[in-house]
């Protein structure tokens, strides 16, 4: 557990410093839009502190969150992993003067609640290798992934946040539990494994899906759907079919610290691309 709220810390405070410096690097004037444009904000960030910082606490975040996977049920992971919103929040509050609401606040102390229970609850990892046709499921599902990314364009504008961010949910959620699935490091055991593929598949299509869903609609509902996708659906196949459990006597703790904390993450869905409201002054 530990390590899963280290990555929701790492990933949620990865967002605010990407931020800061996407804002210290915009280099102003044009409309914003456009490949040159985007390559040229891309560039100016890229050479920001803060830029790599971020990318240095994704990359410590990611390597904590397998080491959680390994360890406890996928349904405790994906709750820390939503929980990271609650971080941003906090960190954008103090970083980028963003100001949060009375209820916001409260949502924060909700995110905290509902990761207290889980820990109390959560016991350790289921000890089932899932059906064998499990990690071609999580192959399929990432590569559909890969395909709603790719198409993204094409959807109807209302729906296509909501469908890129569930979109996004489902490859982070693929990602769970293809690391779950993998038994073996060994090269020659990875390139027979399908979950390995799934596992790379998932991963670059849900960044895919979710970069498209933040440009092409509202951060809110794009990352309103990509909690649910990432939290709900793996910790299903955990329960069902990897084994996971709660410690004995307390599944209704477990289930009410899921509920509690995902429902606080999506009253803070708004973070899921953290404001840059803050002045040059301010964050350079």
């Amino acid at each position: 557990m530990v390590c899963a709220l280290g990555a929701s810390v790492c990933f949620g405070t990865a967002t605010v410093l990407q931020a800061m410096a996407a804002r210290t690097a915009d280099p102003g004037g044009g409309d914003g839009e456009g490949s040159a444009f985007a390559v040229t904000l891309f560039l100016g960030a890229v050479r920001q502190w803060r830029y790599l910082a971020g990318l240095a606490l994704d990359g410590l975040g990611f390597l904590l969150q397998i080491a959680a996977l390994r360890s406890i049920p996928i349904y405790a992971v994906g709750a820390a992993l939503a929980s990271s919103l609650a971080v941003t929040a906090v960190v954008s509050a103090r970083l980028l003067k963003v100001r949060l609401s009375g209820a916001e606040w409260g949502a924060v102390g909700v995110v905290c609640a509902g990761m207290a229970l889980l820990g109390i609850a959560s016991g350790t990892e289921g000890d089932r290798g899932g059906p064998p046709a499990l990690g071609y499921a999580m192959l399929a599902t990432a590569l559909g992934v890969l395909g709603l990314a790719l198409l993204g364009g094409r959807l109807p504008e209302r729906g296509r946040p909501l469908a890129l961010g569930l979109g996004a949910g489902f490859g982070f959620g693929v990602v769970e539990v293809s690391v779950r699935l993998i038994d073996s490091l060994a090269p020659s055991d990875l390139v027979t494994d399908p979950a390995a593929y799934a596992l790379l598949v998932g991963g670059g299509a849900a960044f895919l899906s979710l970069t498209s869903a933040l440009q092409r609609g509202s951060v809110t509902t794009a990352t309103a759907g990509m909690v649910i996708g990432e939290t709900i659906g793996p910790a299903l196949v955990g329960v069902v079919w990897l084994g996971d459990r709660t410690r004995e006597g307390l599944a209704w703790v477990a289930v009410l610290g899921f509920v509690v904390a995902v429902a606080g993450a999506l009253a803070l869905a708004r973070f899921g691309e953290a404001p840059v409201t803050a002045d040059r002054d301010a964050i350079s």
